[in-house]
């Protein structure tokens, strides 16, 4: 039982790392990268569909997104959507795909990305402690329910306290990263 909850926090501090990344994969650091788009919602025949649904999302250069539509009267929506999306970006259209340019950063806006990676990671660490919390309530209740001695709960809440730590590095690490990325002209 201690092992299974040991288990499960551990798969569940995974995802915190993989959402992260995702999160850190939308901030955008000058280069093209697809995944910047990955939030980006078109309208296709009435709903809101991802964009990657509905075209091919590509790098065309390191500075240049290219956007290849399944049909070509969606270029125009594809188009209204990414400008609609708050990305910053102006995309471009030539009738066949659309081509966006990622425009130089700013130090300001460098800053500004910076200050929203540390955010995300403040979330992922919190994230992490919360799932830790959550172990060690369910420690608790073992106890409680003599389903484990005490030692085996101390030994459980002290495995789960160095798995905590050692997520929280890795959610540190990736946040240097990523402010390294940022800040680098």
């Amino acid at each position: 039982m201690i092992t299974d909850i040991i288990k499960d926090s551990e798969d569940r501090m995974k995802k915190c790392l993989v959402s992260l990344d995702t999160a850190f994969n939308r901030i955008r650091t000058g280069r093209a990268h697809p995944s910047i788009l990955d939030g980006v919602q078109v309208n296709y025949y009435g709903s809101d569909m991802p964009l990657q649904q509905v075209a091919n999302v590509g790098v065309e250069d390191a500075r240049t997104l290219m956007i290849s539509p399944w049909e070509k009267k969606m270029l125009a929506e594809i188009e209204k959507a990414i400008m609609k999306s708050n990305l910053g970006l102006n995309p471009s259209n030539n009738g066949d795909v659309i081509r966006v340019p990622m425009p130089m950063l700013t130090e300001q806006t460098r800053k500004e990305y910076t200050k929203h990676a540390k955010a995300e990671a403040e979330l992922a660490r919190v994230a992490v402690r919360n799932i830790r919390r959550d172990a060690n309530h369910n420690f608790k209740e073992i106890l409680k329910d003599k389903g484990a001695s005490e030692d085996d709960v101390r030994r459980a809440e002290q495995n789960i306290q160095k798995l905590t730590d050692s997520y929280v590095l890795l959610v540190d690490k990736k946040y240097s990263e990523k402010e390294a990325d940022l800040l680098s002209i």
